[in-house]
């Protein structure tokens, strides 16, 4: 008998794909449309002990309707559109995508550090605007710099993180990180790492890159205050969730002056409203919160969620399960 996975997602031949290729042998992939009504996905799912949801949403209504469900398997790192605590009060357990994307955002993370120190946006824009290197050369030259020698202060050193720091070493930074969570050692002394409180680091680094889930405890951790403790010299990087910056006071330190750059992949609302005053700001880079758009992401992250929703139909348990709550 086959291992039955369920996959709630709008209809999509390319991604639906992707799942029946990765799926164990023994795994039959069976699609239903989140489109549909309550009832409608309910009578489809009420069997499914593991439930692949694209996207990361999933109503309590529903999961009430599937008395057998022990999973929900997210295709994203974040889980923050789950109520992870009802979820558990029911006995369902949530599991990201085990990094699958955490290669995808490393690099991109590191993409906006040299961008920003570079002013990449804007040199490409003046050669595309015809006007070749315009007055780059006399405005933002004294904000430019090379990454090598710069310390880099890493806040979250999960699976993103500790990739952030592994691709650090050939630039020659200095790396310290801060974490609520406790690492061996022998982490720390292979990526060349110093732990620091968060204050220490934000004192210290000439770039503060954000890599933490977004929970009760995230949600605006970097505020005022902390903009008060960076260098006036320093570059905020998030690639993690926009609402773990204070928006406003990130608006406001640039405009004051607190921090010289930001280089953002994510914000408070997205799409962003236009007349969101960062987006006329030469100093800050923002892309479309499409840090871990590549092939190699898409494919390892669904890989991974069909594989361990397989794990769970089989009566297994599950990895890369998530204990806090957003």
């Amino acid at each position: 008998m086959s291992t039955k996975v369920y996959v709630l997602s709008p209809d999509d031949p390319y991604q639906l794909d992707i799942f029946n290729r990765f799926a164990p042998d023994d795994a039959e992939v069976i699609w239903v449309d989140n489109r549909q009504s309550i009832e409608e996905q309910a009578a489809q799912l009420r069997d499914a002990s593991a439930i692949v949801i694209v996207p990361s949403e999933f109503p309590i209504d529903l999961a009430l309707k599937c008395p057998n469900l022990k999973l929900l398997q997210t295709v994203s790192a974040g889980t923050n559109m789950l109520d992870i605590k009802a979820f558990e009060e029911l006995g369902i357990q949530v599991a990201n995508n085990g990094g699958g994307n955490a290669v995808a955002v490393a690099e991109h993370t590191i993409a906006l550090m040299v961008s920003v120190y570079r002013k990449l946006d804007l040199q490409i824009q003046a050669v595309k605007d015809r006007q070749w290197a315009g007055n780059l050369r006399q405005t933002w030259f004294e904000q430019t710099f090379e990454l090598t020698d710069k310390t880099v202060g890493i806040i979250g050193l999960g699976r993103i993180g500790q990739r952030v720091a592994r691709r650090l070493q050939g630039w020659d930074c200095n790396i310290v990180y801060h974490d609520i969570a406790e690492f061996p050692p022998a982490l720390g002394e292979a990526l060349h790492l110093t732990p620091l409180s968060m204050d220490e680091l934000l004192k210290t680094s000439d770039i503060v890159t954000l890599h933490v889930p977004l929970t009760r405890e995230t949600r605006g951790m970097i505020s005022d205050r902390e903009f008060d403790l960076m260098k006036p010299s320093a570059v905020l990087i998030n690639a993690c969730r926009g609402p773990v910056v204070d928006e406003a006071a990130l608006i406001r330190a640039m405009q004051q002056k607190k921090i010289m750059a930001a280089g953002l992949d994510v914000l408070e609302e997205e799409p962003t409203p236009v007349d969101n005053p960062l987006l006329d700001m030469d100093n800050v880079i923002v892309t479309p919160h499409l840090a871990a758009f590549a092939q190699e992401s898409y494919d390892k992250s669904r890989a991974f969620a069909v594989q361990n929703a397989a794990r769970v139909a089989r009566g297994e348990a599950p990895q890369s399960v998530v204990d806090y709550y957003a």
